[in-house]
C-alpha cells in the first residue's frame, strides 16, 4: 500500500503547472492567484479578458511565482490545442486543469433561439471536452482535472434554461471522464459553486442577492477563495482517492426548505 503523503505537503503545489481557464477575471482569475500561492506555475487562459489575464500575471510575478497568459477561444478546437500546448512548453509540463470558462447570458425559453442555445453550450459544455481531452492527452504521468459546473446543475433558474443544462452536462461529462481518464492516473471531478459575490452584484440584482442571503445556512455569498480552496482540494494528494464527484460549495442554499 502507497504511504500516504504529510499533512503538510498536501496543498503544496511546487513544481506543478496548473491551467486555469476564463482566468482573466472573477472566479477564475482567483482561482489562478489561489494555486500560485500554494506553488504552482499557472497558465492564465482568457478569450476577451487581456488586460485581466496580465494583471493576475503580474500579481503572480510580483509574489515570485511564475505564470504566462495564453489567449483562447475554447470553443474551438484548434485554439485549445495551442494553448495546452504552450502551457505545458512555457511553464515546464501539465500536470492539473481547471476548467472554469463559460457564459452566464439570461433569457426565457421561448426566446432561445437555435443558434443562443448552441453558443451557450458550447462555451459551457463543449469547452470543457475539447480542453479536458488536449489537457489528458499530456498528463503522461497522471493529473487532476477539475470542472466548474454550478448549483443551477442540481436546482434550475428561470431564465437559465440553456445555462443550466449546459452545466448538468459539465457535471455529468465529469462522471463519464472519471471513469475513462482513471486508468491514465488521471482524476476528473466538479465544483458547483452557488452565488459568489463580486463588485456591483448587490446594486446590480438587490432582490437576488437579499433572498439567497435569506436562505443560505452560512448566512453570506461566497467568495472566489471558497471556490479555488475546494478546487485546490480536489486537485491535490488530500482528494487522491477522490474521482466523479460533484463538491457543492454553496453555503449550503441547497439544503435549504420548500416548504
Amino acid at each position: 500500500m502507497t504511504e500516504a503523503p504529510s499533512p503538510a505537503s498536501l496543498l503544496d503545489f511546487s513544481g506543478k503547472v496548473v491551467l486555469v481557464t476564463g482566468a482573466g477575471s472573477g472566479i477564475g482569475g482567483g482561482i489562478a492567484l489561489r494555486f500560485a500561492e500554494a506553488g504552482a506555475a499557472v497558465g492564465v487562459a482568457y478569450h476577451t479578458s487581456k488586460d485581466g489575464a496580465q494583471a493576475v500575471v503580474a500579481a503572480i510575478e510580483r509574489r515570485g511565482g511564475r505564470a504566462c497568459a495564453i489567449a483562447c477561444d475554447v470553443t474551438r478546437e484548434g485554439e485549445v490545442e495551442r494553448m495546452v500546448s504552450q502551457a505545458a512548453d512555457s511553464l515546464g509540463g501539465l500536470h492539473v486543469l481547471i476548467n472554469n470558462a463559460g457564459t452566464y447570458p439570461l433569457a426565457a425559453l421561448l426566446e432561445i433561439d437555435g443558434k443562443s442555445w448552441d453558443e451557450v453550450i458550447a462555451a459551457n459544455l463543449r469547452s470543457v471536452h475539447l480542453c479536458t481531452r488536449a489537457a489528458a492527452r499530456r498528463m503522461s504521468g497522471g493529473g487532476a482535472i477539475v470542472n466548474i459546473a454550478s448549483i443551477e446543475a442540481e436546482n434550475p433558474a428561470p431564465l437559465h434554461a440553456h445555462y443550466c443544462a449546459a452545466k448538468a452536462g459539465v457535471a455529468m461529462y465529469t462522471r463519464s471522464a472519471a471513469q475513462e481518464l482513471g486508468a491514465k492516473g488521471i482524476r476528473v471531478n466538479c465544483v458547483s459553486p452557488g452565488l459568489i459575490g463580486r463588485e456591483g452584484l448587490e446594486q446590480a440584482w438587490p432582490e437576488g442577492v437579499a433572498a439567497y442571503q435569506s436562505a443560505v445556512p452560512l448566512g453570506r455569498l461566497g467568495t472566489f477563495e471558497d471556490v479555488a480552496d475546494a478546487c485546490l482540494f480536489l486537485a491535490s494528494p488530500a482528494a487522491r482517492w477522490i474521482t466523479g464527484a460533484n463538491l457543492l460549495v454553496d453555503g449550503g442554499v441547497l439544503t435549504h426548505r420548500v416548504y
